[in-house]
């Protein structure tokens, strides 16, 4: 049985005079109760990451839907998806930050800003969640026309505006990026594929979400700066789960929306009052395994870049 979360474990923030825009107190005050609360735990206790307590959730989200593409399929059921992630999140004690149908550009540029948010200093962990279509390594933006002349969003800026020096108020706090999206043009068959315009022979009105050569995902990561110098690990309590391994589609039903998304929302609203997050991600996998988007189609969502050092617990609800 899955070990319950002490409620002692809980951090208790009460807003300044100030207000909730007293980020320099708040963070202070944050940090310091950390402390003091961390060194009184034992080591079993140590395992899990600490959250904030009811009254002082202040939790944050970012969430980019892709819809209506300029050149590209448009991705009908998409909304249904960005409907319930928003919910779930909402359900989870998060604020939701959310955008839809942005450039390459403008979605950098989202990132970033969330990234830069004030009231990150105030929330105990953060979810990233993008949906559109894309290729290995990459998200398109609404512009995307071809190889020529492509508008695309780097994955791997994601982790760069999350990193501690970009990022510090969010240093040892859990980070999770969902990311609904393919990651090349294997597959497909009798349901929606997220790419933007291969629609199988065998699937009418079916979509994807892929369309540029492997190569530009690795030449279009050159927008950020590394830094040179940390004390603190660069890269650390992360996860990511992607919907779908490399080089294959991922599925979308035109009413009903992602079987990843879909899959998501049911698991987490049945199990994370006693899972943490690597086990909820774990119940998705296994549903591609069991179900799938159908017996002829096969998708399996992957962890990506999890670097967790505890267990992360969401307990909604209390």
């Amino acid at each position: 049985m899955t070990p319950k979360l002490p409620q002692h474990v809980f951090i208790t923030m009460t807003p300044s005079a100030g207000g909730i825009h007293d980020t320099a107190q708040m963070k202070a005050s944050l940090n310091a109760e950390c402390s003091v609360m961390w060194n009184t735990l034992c080591p079993a206790e140590q395992e899990v990451y600490p959250v904030m307590a009811p009254a002082g959730k202040t939790r944050m989200a970012l969430l980019i839907t892709n819809v209506r593409f300029d050149h590209l399929n448009h991705r009908d059921g998409a909304e249904k998806d960005e409907g319930d992630m928003e919910n779930l999140l909402k359900h989870l004690g998060y604020n939701v930050v959310k955008h839809r149908d942005l450039s390459g550009k403008d979605m950098d540029q989202a990132v970033e800003r969330f990234c830069k948010d004030p009231c990150l200093a105030a929330t105990d962990s953060v979810f990233v969640v993008i949906m559109s279509h894309g290729l290995k390594g990459i998200i398109l933006g609404v512009h995307h026309l071809s190889d020529s002349e492509p508008d695309v969003f780097p994955i791997d800026h994601i982790y760069k505006h999350l990193d501690p020096a970009r990022c510090p108020a969010l240093l040892n706090k859990p980070k999770v990026v969902i990311i609904q999206a393919c990651r090349g043009g294997t597959g497909g068959s009798v349901q929606v594929e997220d790419g933007p315009g291969f629609v199988p022979k065998q699937a009418p009105g079916m979509q994807v979400d892929s369309a540029l050569p492997p190569h530009l995902a690795d030449s279009v990561d050159e927008g950020i700066e590394e830094d040179a110098f940390r004390i603190v690990h660069k890269e650390k309590d992360l996860i990511s789960l992607l919907s779908c391994t490399a080089d294959t589609v991922s599925y979308r039903h035109p009413q009903k929306g992602s079987f990843f998304i879909k899959y998501i929302v049911e698991i987490f609203k049945t199990h994370a009052h006693e899972d943490h997050v690597e086990e909820l991600f774990r119940r998705v996998m296994k549903r591609f395994e069991d179900e799938g988007p159908s017996v002829n189609l096969k998708q399996m969502a992957v962890k990506d870049r999890c670097t967790l050092t505890r267990k992360f617990y969401l307990f909604p609800g209390h």
